[in-house]
């Protein structure tokens, strides 16, 4: 194993095999942040603007079996530092719109701000083009800011959002953002 230039535990990406499934689940995908983005309506449409928040939101998500799909266009890549699984991609292709989906993405918090996400992003966007797929698609929650600026700073855009996708779970009264990028 090698290091960086700053000392760190060098990355390695590769496809995960069926051992890795528990280091998987065990990565925190919880956060906390000083900002949101709010989403307001207007007559015609909406509104959607970063605004501080005052006490931070702290968010852990339920587990809700999500990564438990077994479908023959599901994949995982996992990013790798010192033999341990430190974050992890899902995607899933739809055939009948070419979209690949981000179903899942998860980076440790130890591990958080080096990168890995924005690879892990890189990795779907490749995945996307090897399938044929003409965008990669994903959601992710208004209060989650930290991985709204991961997503721009990788080239996806807000595409859409829902204002009941949540509704009757744990995250009620949160808006679903939907952000795509060409692949």
């Amino acid at each position: 194993m090698g290091t960086t230039e700053d000392g760190r535990a060098a990355v390695t990406f590769r496809a995960a095999r069926p051992q890795d499934q528990a280091a998987v689940e065990s990565i925190d995908g919880s956060f906390t942040t000083d900002t949101v983005f709010a989403v307001g309506r207007t007559e015609t449409g909406f509104t959607i603007v970063e605004r501080a928040v005052d006490p931070p939101v702290r968010k852990t998500f339920p587990d809700d079996g999500e990564g438990e799909a077994d479908d023959a266009d599901t994949r995982t890549v996992v990013a790798e530092a010192e033999g341990r699984v430190c974050g992890y991609v899902t995607t899933v292709f739809q055939r009948w719109n070419r979209r690949l989906v981000v179903a899942d993405l998860g980076v440790a918090p130890p591990h958080r701000g080096r990168g890995i996400g924005a690879a892990l992003l890189e990795r779907a966007v490749e995945r996307g083009r090897q399938v044929g797929a003409g965008h990669v698609w994903l959601e992710v929650t208004h209060l989650n800011a930290p991985a709204v600026r991961l997503y721009r700073r990788a080239g996806f855009e807000l595409c859409g959002l829902d204002t009941s996708l949540y509704t009757g779970t744990e995250s009620e009264g949160e808006t679903a953002l939907f952000m795509s990028r060409p692949c």
